[in-house]
Formats: C-alpha cells, sequence, structure tokens
C-alpha cells in the first residue's frame, strides 16, 4: 500500500452534483467518503453500522425521530446504528463521512438517490 495525502478541497472540486458520496480513503474496514449535500434527503436507517457526519463547509441539520441537531463547520455527529434520521441542507454543505465500506447510503430505504456502488476519486 502506498501513503499518499488526499487533499479535501481538490476532491470536493472535482463533482458538483448533491447527494452522491465520492470515496476518498479506506481503513480498517471503513471507507472515507466525501458528499455534497442540498436539499432534503430520504428517512432511513442503517441496522448494522453507525455512520460518522463531520461538517467541512455550511451547515447541515440532523433530523431525528425526536428531535434536530444543527451541525456547523468543524462539527461532527455520529448517528448509531438502528437510527432512523434524515440530513438536510438549505445551502449546499460538504460533508466528509466515515463508515464501513458495504454501507449503502439510503440504507434499507429503496430511494432514487441511492448509491450502492460510490466511485472512488
Amino acid at each position: 500500500m502506498v501513503v499518499t495525502k488526499v487533499n479535501l478541497e481538490e476532491k470536493l472540486g472535482k463533482f458538483s452534483e448533491h447527494w452522491t458520496p465520492k470515496i476518498v480513503g479506506e481503513l480498517n474496514g471503513q471507507h472515507v467518503k466525501v458528499v455534497k449535500l442540498k436539499g432534503s434527503f430520504v428517512w432511513h436507517q442503517h441496522e448494522k453500522e453507525d455512520e460518522f457526519f463531520l461538517v467541512l463547509k455550511g451547515t447541515l441539520k440532523i433530523h431525528l425521530k425526536e428531535r434536530s441537531v444543527t451541525l456547523s463547520e468543524g462539527e461532527f455527529i455520529i448517528i448509531p446504528r438502528g437510527t432512523e434520521h434524515m440530513p438536510e441542507a438549505e445551502e449546499e454543505v460538504q460533508v466528509m463521512l466515515f463508515e464501513p465500506a458495504s454501507t449503502v447510503n439510503t440504507g434499507e430505504t429503496e430511494s432514487s438517490l441511492k448509491v450502492e456502488n460510490p466511485e472512488w476519486i
């Protein structure tokens, strides 16, 4: 394995579409992904995986059944497995995700936003 550095700004500059996570690294069976979000996603949950969201740029709201949490740049949240949630961004937000390589972005929910095999960039 070759040791390389990753420039997140450069990686995020390679695409413009929303809700399509891109893989930028892998460690210990986990994918490191970047994604641009705008608008509302779908309510979903991941039965077997926790999900880590780190806001790189912008503001992200994560709706949970009992409350909503707003994340600003430099803040993160871990969504425990089995927790139904819905990300929402009024303006474009850039996010880094850490999750098992097998994780599908919509969990068990069928949606046109489902990305089963994210692209490596």
